[in-house]
């Protein structure tokens, strides 16, 4: 339980809903606690555990993408009215955003979020969880090249989106 609240601020990240993230959780602890004979001790749990979210996620992911969107119309005015209250008295989303909020633009979390969910995930888990270019290649179960490779690119993307934003706003000395 001691890595809870990592992998809770991953899955966060990765699904940007709370309620999912902690779906996503609770998932990943009910499969690690029924898969816990594979897990070979002496090796690193944190990263076996964040390959059971990741995995966890990809999957829940790709069902959701087989599955229509369904929306009924009674539960979207009630969010509408819940949020417009939220606004109105002042209350926030949640610890995490409040804390993103304080010290991130939202800019740069944009430019993150609008990456392409292969070269998302490798640039979250490296340079956000601060993962081995071999940990991210055992917990998305692809080869290390192929990290190292969606990492550059990622990290390419990132740079290219942050250098329009920097224009827009006057910061590199060259406004567009």
């Amino acid at each position: 339980m001691q890595y809870a609240p990592h992998l809770y601020s991953a899955a966060l990240r990765m699904t940007r809903n709370p309620a999912d993230a902690e779906d996503v959780v609770q998932e990943t602890f009910l499969k690690a606690y029924r898969a816990y004979d594979s897990y070979t001790e002496g090796t690193n749990l944190k990263a076996w555990l964040y390959r059971i979210l990741t995995n966890t996620y990809i999957n829940k992911y790709r069902k959701a993408q087989r599955r229509p969107s369904e929306v009924e119309l009674g539960e979207l005015q009630d969010l509408y009215l819940y949020k417009r209250l939220g606004e109105a008295s002042g209350a926030s989303q949640s610890a995490e955003a409040d804390m993103l909020d304080a010290f991130v633009d939202t800019d740069v979390i944009e430019a993150l979020e609008s990456l392409p969910e292969t070269f998302r995930l490798p640039v979250l888990l490296a340079d956000v969880d601060g993962f081995s270019y071999k940990e991210i290649a055992e917990m998305l179960d692809i080869p290390i090249g192929t990290v190292m490779s969606r990492l550059h690119r990622g990290r390419k993307a990132l740079q290219k989106k942050l250098w329009d934003v920097a224009q827009e706003h006057g910061i590199t000395g060259n406004p567009s």
